[in-house]
């Protein structure tokens, strides 16, 4: 079965694309078939990694095809294959509006590759909008970077939490919301951080389970934005950290066997 799962928050700058790009790398590692969708106008994990072969068409050619042919890049990385976002006008935005089945489109194309792979990951814009919605409502499992600073947990109460409320009624479209899984980002080690940590784990506890806030914590560390500028999976990057943060291959690790237990098993090369 593939798993769908979209990275989102409808706040920008929270680590959505990185997330989405080095966790598609550390599944691909572990021997996982990985497909990632770049459904952002800004498209930022179209070139996060290097590709081997950049296929004629993308994002716009399937949904509004629907171009099932040659749609599919190829990274340099064994296993990891992308559609990279080619609607710099962000016309897609406008097509899904109109379209009757605009919102809900995007989750039946995706399953035409379901034999392919065993994970689709889309990464998404952050602003609120037909386009989100349609990535939202593709995913079997949605996943959120919250940094630990007021105006990110205040948008992930209001913003975020709120899109997912507004989209609830597509269940009846066969499109229902898939449960939420908040991720503690860039976590330093200041008492403020900690304590909005607590408190957005204190406030998801009355969901039973539709929203989490994950155990695994991100750590602000250098790794992070030195692999993104080396367009490396982190845990590559950084295997081996001395200090009071685990390194990235270990964070990386933990957020994959808390996030898809069936993996727990599996060993990185």
């Amino acid at each position: 079965m593939t798993l769908k799962i979209t990275v989102m928050s409808t706040k920008g700058g929270v680590g959505k694309t990185t997330q989405t790009a080095n966790l598609g790398g550390i599944l691909a590692d572990l021997g996982q078939r990985v497909l990632l969708v770049d459904v952002d106008v800004q498209p930022t994990l179209s070139s996060y990694f290097e590709l081997e072969q950049q296929a004629e068409h993308g994002l716009s050619a399937l949904i509004t095809g629907p171009q099932l042919e040659d749609v599919i890049s190829h990274t340099t990385i064994k296993n990891l294959d992308v559609i990279i976002s080619d609607d710099p006008e962000g016309a897609l935005q406008n097509w899904i509006l109109h379209t009757p089945d605009g919102r809900v489109r995007l989750k039946h194309l995706l399953s035409k590759f379901d034999s392919e792979y065993d994970f689709v990951l889309i990464d998404t814009q952050g602003a609120v909008g037909p386009l989100q919605d349609a990535a939202v409502l593709a995913a079997d499992m949605l996943l959120s970077p919250i940094p630990p600073e007021i105006l990110s947990a205040r948008e992930f109460t209001r913003g975020t939490l709120g899109m997912l409320e507004r989209l609830q009624p597509m269940t009846y479209m066969g499109a229902p919301v898939g449960p939420l899984y908040g991720l503690i980002y860039r976590m330093d080690r200041t008492i403020d951080a900690q304590r909005i940590a607590r408190e957005l784990r204190r406030e998801s506890a009355p969901s039973k389970g539709q929203i989490r806030i994950l155990d695994t914590v991100i750590p602000s560390t250098v790794a992070y934005r030195e692999a993104a500028t080396s367009r490396t999976p982190v845990h590559r990057w950084e295997q081996r950290r001395s200090g009071p943060s685990a390194s990235a291959r270990e964070t990386m690790l933990a957020l994959v066997r808390e996030l898809f237990p069936h993996l727990n098993d599996v060993e990185l090369p």
